[in-house]
């Protein structure tokens, strides 16, 4: 069951070397790897190894060395890249290229997009929207900007320094203020990505922990949505996503979501909530969205196998289907991926030829550490590698936010490869911008 420890033991001290502030007893172990998985460049051979990594001091600019980075940070690197604060943003959420090579940052808790241009030293920052209701998902189609607010998902054409042309493709989506709500909604934040067919889809999380009424909901909640090429009433595409933040497509055109799972379940066995069943149940999913995908959430949570974090069984949650009556679990595809309970991943990317190996195939998802876990489950990027149409079990990328007691100096969101070849990287705890680079980059 080792690879569910995968996080913790990034927080564990095993590392000979002295980490510098950030952690001080962070240890640099390499991750696991899949034995069963292939190459994609060489389908017969074995998938490659992953990197070890190694403790690499957080570079900074002066200008940008404002705390956290008012004293000296290390992270958890591949060995032999290197890791720059490269701007500063507040609460700096999901990110986006442009075509004309400019980051597109979304701040919702601003209502803000703020357009980076690279420079040197630092990007120069200009605000592209604002007045926008908790702008979060971004994403490009050609010059075209989709822009998935807490009420509405928009398009954009974008132009330089200038979006213009504002179309609102889907309206009326539930957030604090729809009045059905009250006030009360936790996952108000949305995503958006573009098919290949140029169908949009976007996430709507649910109201709470286990607020099965969201399923009966107009719009229903806990879903992944799509609007069909050409416009039209956004429709369910797949049910049961508490909170499918992390949304992206994979390089054979599938869509797979990244999934927060939900918070204090109760162990089957004995009804209870206890700290030790917690800590590990369930385990957030990372799956393969298909027409109708049925993710179980309230009544279904994936659960733990000896046989490592893929392909997980879903079972009944003894809390809201004690007899199985509200959904058959067992009736439900397995997920095909996991992280750890509580993990918290948020944004997901795809990368296709861009990095060096093993990094060259898979998706990086920004993991924003748990809440509801004691310990807590460290935060860090997240690399599922991609062979055959399938996600290989995750390798940490980047690692080394939190210290031993807890203590966290960063928690990373996004993560996307640049037109330079090199991985940048949000981080609203932080308020920073980082730029990952393979050696060379």
């Amino acid at each position: 069951m080792r690879v569910w420890l995968r996080s913790e033991r990034i927080g564990a001290c095993a590392l000979a070397v002295t980490l510098l502030a950030a952690c001080s007893t962070t240890p640099g172990q390499a991750p696991g790897t899949s034995a069963t998985s292939t190459s994609p460049s060489n389908p017969g051979s074995p998938a490659p190894a992953a990197g070890a990594l190694a403790p690499a001091p957080v570079l900074v600019p002066a200008e940008l060395a404002r705390q956290p980075f008012d004293e000296p940070r290390e992270a958890l690197i591949p060995d032999g890249w290197t890791i720059a604060v490269w701007a500063r943003v507040p609460r700096a959420r999901l990110a986006a290229w442009a075509p004309d090579g400019a980051l597109l940052i979304s701040q919702p808790s601003a209502g803000t997009v703020l357009r980076l241009q690279p420079g040197d030293p630092v990007p120069r920052q200009t605000t592209l929207l604002d007045g926008l209701d908790q702008p979060h998902g971004l994403t490009f189609v050609g010059a075209t900007l989709y822009v998935a607010e807490s009420d509405q998902i928009d398009a954009y054409d974008y132009a330089g320094p200038a979006a213009t042309n504002r179309r609102t493709l889907a309206d009326g989506l539930p957030d604090q203020k729809s009045p059905d709500l009250r006030g009360a909604y936790a996952h108000a934040l949305k995503s958006v990505v573009v098919g290949p067919d140029g169908a949009v889809y976007f996430s709507i999380g649910s109201t709470g922990n286990i607020s099965a009424e969201d399923r009966d909901a107009t719009p229903p909640r806990a879903t992944i949505m799509r609007i069909a090429p050409g416009g039209g009433p956004a429709e369910p595409f797949a049910t049961g996503v508490r909170n499918g933040t992390g949304l992206a497509f994979a390089p054979d055109g599938t869509l797979w979501t990244a999934v927060n799972n939900r918070d204090n379940v109760a162990d089957p066995q004995t009804g209870e909530v206890r700290t030790d069943y917690v800590n590990d149940h369930p385990p957030e999913s990372v799956a393969r969205v298909s027409p109708g995908r049925e993710l179980g959430w309230p009544y279904c949570n994936p659960e733990l196998s000896s046989d490592g974090p893929a392909n997980l069984p879903l079972v009944r949650d003894v809390q809201t289907n004690a007899d199985g009556s509200e959904m058959d679990c067992a009736a439900l595809p397995p997920i095909e991926q996991s992280l750890g309970a509580h993990a918290a991943p948020l944004g997901m990317s795809f990368t296709d030829g861009v990095l060096p190996e093993p990094y060259t195939t898979g998706a990086l998802v920004g993991v924003h550490g748990s809440w509801n876990r004691r310990p807590p489950l460290a935060p860090e990027v997240a690399f599922f590698p991609w062979h055959n149409g399938e996600l290989a079990d995750a390798q940490t990328l980047v690692g080394g936010f939190q210290a031993d007691d807890g203590s966290r100096w960063g928690r990373p969101v996004a993560a996307v490869v640049g037109p330079d070849g090199a991985v940048y990287i949000t981080d609203d705890y932080a308020d920073a911008v980082y730029r990952l680079a393979p050696p060379g980059r």
